[in-house]
């Protein structure tokens, strides 16, 4: 008999009402803040399945927004999200759209910046607040967001994984989960995810960032309940 957590019971803290369509949606907004980086103009939604449907009633829709400006899903101003961004002069615009074979309460994110770069990101939210991110710019991968990860867009070229895992030796980081998405064929662009277990600094970010062949970094780190 499976053993059953006071998470799993109670659920995740959130403004209301729902931890799939409310908590894992502000969490999937703020993975999308983080990824993107810099300054967010104008973000549209592309929502699927039962994320479409009752995205108002369940007030996804605020969530996703909060998330965008940075909140938790235990933020009190998460209500008045929409209003918040508007304010901000960041333009929000919601679309109703078919993914294919994905869970039902998925949401496609195309983020425009004021450097005139677009960012892109598919994420999911799976049940009690959690989420799993499916794609980056293009780039099939996965990570689920639970634990501090760093994104490494590079070019497929031997010793990668290796230098960029010395570093993470070096600052006594310890390596959870590891994958590479390569593109297409030998010698083009990969995708590294490193999923590990202690918060990834600046400090650490600079130091990938100067590895050669290196083209793009990005870390996350999680989204912890406030004590």
């Amino acid at each position: 008999m499976r053993e059953y957590s006071a998470f799993d019971i109670l659920g995740p803290i959130m403004i209301g009402p729902s931890s799939s369509h409310t908590a894992g949606a502000a969490r999937l907004g703020k993975i999308a803040k983080t990824i993107a980086g810099g300054k967010i103009l104008k973000v549209q939604f592309l929502l699927h399945g039962s994320f479409a449907k009752t995205y108002k009633g369940h007030g996804t829709d605020k969530a996703l927004v909060a998330g965008i400006l940075g909140m938790d899903p235990w933020d009190e101003n998460l209500k008045e999200s929409i209003i918040l961004a508007r304010e901000e002069g960041i333009k929000i615009e919601f679309k109703e759209i078919d993914l294919g074979d994905v869970h039902p309460n998925t949401v496609k994110f195309i983020i425009e910046k004021d450097n005139g770069e677009t960012c892109e990101m598919v994420g999911s939210s799976i049940g009690g607040g959690n989420v799993v991110i499916s794609e980056v710019d293009g780039d099939k991968i996965e990570f689920t967001g639970s634990y501090p990860t760093i994104l490494i867009n590079h070019m497929d070229v031997p010793g990668m994984v290796a230098k960029v895992s010395d570093i993470l030796y070096k600052h006594k980081i310890n390596i959870a989960f590891m994958r590479v998405y390569r593109k297409s064929t030998r010698g083009s662009g990969a995708t590294m995810v490193f999923e590990v277990d202690d918060l990834i600094s600046e400090d650490v970010v600079n130091e990938i960032n100067e590895i050669s062949n290196i083209k793009k970094i990005r870390a996350i780190n999680p989204i912890t309940e406030e004590e």
